[in-house]
């Protein structure tokens, strides 16, 4: 966990498009071993103008795995391992609002969480804790992102409900329907439970969701194919770069822990007496939870 007016280390966890980070300074590729098994690739380490950046694709280089066997255990808690204190998620995602066209880019604010095959959780039995899923992201990073996209002049909408579904598959026109009627805005595959274990880890997360299509509920528009999205994610891919570069001198500083909480959501979260913790679960936490387990 940070201490009080330690400088900050931003994470980027690039998806669809997005499998590296341009003009990192003392770039280095390197690999960190997690209890948790294998990250999706190495982490890519450097400084974009001085400030430290570690970034992970989340789908591995060459975009080799789908999004229900990715390890988001692993990811996360690399990233942790990694001195990461503040995430930045870039995701490709679907449109379920007419004003939310291909290119958009969408801070969300909250999600519904429709998976059901992966495990959402860093505790378990032995070691039990419910953190608040409330506001899950950090309205500073949200802020920050804000800021420097309309300096940049990329087309982007502060605040929406992100449907993250388990795929791999698209949508049937009436999972697509359902996911509207219950005014979600824009739907995907991977930021739950990353921004759960995200939360869980004591860092602050914030979701850039890239808009590259209208799902399939648009009367107008020919249904959801791999071809179409490629050519959006290109394009979004560039402009998903320059809104990072700009974004992290804003977030270059912080003269004390997040005052959104971020950096301390575990603190009233752990409920198993300490006398009853799994000494074995509690190991592994050493870098999600060391702060309070002594680790």
């Amino acid at each position: 966990m940070p201490e009080a007016a330690s400088p900050p280390v931003i994470g980027v966890i690039g998806g669809s498009g997005v499998y590296d980070i341009e003009g990192l300074e003392g770039a280095e590729w390197r690999r960190v071993e997690s209890p948790f098994g294998e990250p999706s690739d190495a982490l890519l380490f450097g400084r974009l103008e001085g400030q430290p950046m570690v970034f992970l694709p989340r789908h591995g280089r060459g975009h080799r795995m789908p999004p229900s066997e990715l390890n988001f255990r692993a990811n996360i808690d690399a990233m942790k391992r990694a001195g990461v204190t503040e995430i930045l998620s870039v995701s490709a995602v679907g449109s379920l609002k007419e004003a939310l066209a291909p290119g958009t880019f969408v801070l969300v604010d909250q999600f519904i969480d429709r998976t059901f095959a992966r495990v959402k959780s860093f505790f378990g039995s032995g070691l039990v804790a419910h953190v608040s899923m409330a506001e899950p992201v950090c309205g500073r990073l949200g802020d920050a992102l804000e800021a420097a996209a309309g300096e940049i002049g990329i087309d982007c909408v502060r605040g929406g409900t992100y449907l993250v579904m388990e795929g791999p598959q698209f949508s049937s026109k009436a999972e697509s329907a359902l996911y509207r009627s219950w005014g979600c805005d824009v739907i995907g595959m991977t930021n739950m439970p990353e921004a759960k274990l995200a939360r869980e880890a004591e860092l602050c997360y914030a979701t850039v969701a890239m808009v590259t299509d209208y799902d399939c509920w648009h009367p107008h528009h020919d249904d959801v194919t791999v071809e179409q999205i490629i050519g959006v994610l290109t394009a979004n891919a560039d402009k998903a770069r320059a809104l990072i570069k700009a974004t992290a001198p804003k977030l270059a500083t912080r003269e004390a822990l997040c005052e959104k909480g971020c950096h301390e959501a575990l603190g009233t979260a752990l409920i198993t007496a300490p006398e009853a913790r799994d000494p074995a679960l509690a190991a592994k936490l050493d870098a999600v939870a060391g702060r309070l387990l002594g680790g």
